[in-house]
């Protein structure tokens, strides 16, 4: 299990944002930080730190430029993702990221689309390829979310479901909506079941659980239920986002 970096950047400026208040209204978003450094000193950072397999996230249109410059400051060391599609992807890895994070261009209209699921591996390869299952809970069970995190579709993270797209990427990104950003600590149940898979499963790869990290015993409940084998991402928590419970330097020891 190790730390991996995170710069989410909203506008044009790196942020801290909690998850389930993204939406097409700018009034309902809920900001714990807006960072003063662009997106490329957050790149710098992680280099010089030797963080590897972190990603850089654009939330929404108008962010390509500070996440190119943060690709090109650390070039090999980043994954992407926002808005990437069979068409941009072979784009954005010749710009430095060393895989492509996708969600949308799969999951649509509440459906996967196996076709372009197939599209983007045709065209890069599976091995630069990251799917973001991100979910939400509904009915005891845990959906993917698209669209800001706002739109159910109708496909189960589960261990059947995992074994199909393993087949398709070198990774799983996997964000908890319900408490992303929160800082009140994890969802267990999610980190629980990527866990198990991974301990379980012929076909597991590797993973990052996101959402709700807010001390050393989630960390630890991520290490012991994730089989030591789920890797994990901070933000709000962290001091480098303003955050008052966490410390970058404690990261860098789970390097």
């Amino acid at each position: 299990m190790k730390f991996r970096p995170c710069i989410d950047i909203h506008n044009g400026k790196v942020k801290q944002i909690v998850g389930g208040s993204l939406s097409d209204s700018s009034d309902d978003l809920i900001q714990n930080y807006v960072a003063t450094e662009d997106a490329a000193y957050f790149a710098r950072r992680y280099r010089k730190d030797n963080l590897k397999g972190g990603h850089v996230i654009m939330l929404g249109p108008g962010n390509e430029a500070q996440a190119e410059e943060a690709l090109k400051a650390y070039p090999g060391g980043l994954q992407i993702g926002g808005g990437i599609n069979a068409e941009n992807a072979s784009y954005y890895l010749k710009q430095g990221a060393s895989h492509v994070i996708v969600t949308s261009y799969v999951f649509k209209d509440g459906e996967i689309h196996f076709e372009h699921l197939e599209q983007l591996v045709k065209t890069i390869g599976k091995e630069q390829l990251v799917l973001d299952l991100s979910c939400r809970m509904r009915d005891g069970k845990y959906w993917v979310v698209t669209d800001r995190w706002q739109k159910f579709t109708g496909f189960e993270i589960s261990h059947q479901n995992l074994d199909i797209l393993a087949r398709y990427c070198a990774e799983f990104l996997i964000h908890a909506a319900d408490v992303e950003g929160l800082c009140k600590g994890i969802q267990t149940e999610v980190v629980k079941l990527l866990g198990n898979w991974a301990n379980q499963s012929e076909h597991a790869i590797a993973m990052t659980y996101a959402g709700g990290i807010h001390s050393q015993e989630d960390i630890q409940t991520i290490q012991e239920l994730g089989k030591g084998k789920l890797d994990f991402t901070v933000g709000s928590a962290l001091d480098i986002f303003g955050g008052k419970l966490l410390k970058y330097e404690d990261m860098l020891k789970r390097r």
